[in-house]
């Protein structure tokens, strides 16, 4: 099982906390550059399958990602778990899934708490750019990349314990309206 979304990495400075008698000036990178990511998240093996790019998210990108996942060569089922993204909901998407044996399993809309891989996107803005100065796209590009690469090793104790199946479940539960 895998939890799919793309992050959109956008190059500025990200504070993660302040609070001052005085008035503090820092140094802030400027522009309008994004590193996107999207990343299929095996749920068992722990492991990021990821495509990358600096321009934008699309199905050709989607089609990539499907077409990583299948050439893992994994014995079984595989499934897809999505949010309602356009760019993975179109029937472009879903041939190429049928094709390759993948089934596509979409989210209710509004429930991002239950897309596993959102916590890793939290997980990797921490890492690599709250409180961090980039003064360039290169270096901003390379901190988050540094992250990427160092989740099965040197994040991987941190990851064991954030990244776990623990969803709230509800037996009979009545709904009221508001």
């Amino acid at each position: 099982m895998f939890f799919v979304d793309a992050a959109h990495f956008v190059f500025g400075t990200f504070l993660c906390c302040l609070w001052s008698f005085t008035r503090i000036f820092f140094r802030a990178a400027s522009g309008r550059q994004r590193f996107n990511v999207l990343g299929a998240w095996n749920a068992v093996t722990r492991q990021l399958i990821a495509v990358t790019n600096t321009t934008v998210v699309n199905t050709e990108t989607m089609c990539e990602l499907l077409r990583k996942v299948a050439e893992l060569g994994l014995t079984g089922p595989i499934t897809l778990v999505l949010d309602n993204a356009r760019y993975q909901r179109n029937a472009a998407v879903q041939a190429l899934a049928r094709q390759l044996g993948i089934t596509l399993l979409y989210l209710p809309s509004y429930s991002p708490n239950l897309n596993l891989i959102e916590r890793l996107w939290k997980f990797l803005k921490r890492r690599a750019l709250y409180g961090r100065y980039h003064p360039t796209f290169a270096e901003f590009r390379a901190a988050v990349e540094e992250v990427i690469d160092g989740l099965p090793t040197t994040h991987a104790d941190q990851l064991k314990t954030l990244m776990t199946l623990n969803f709230q479940l509800f037996d009979d539960v009545s709904l009221m309206a508001a």
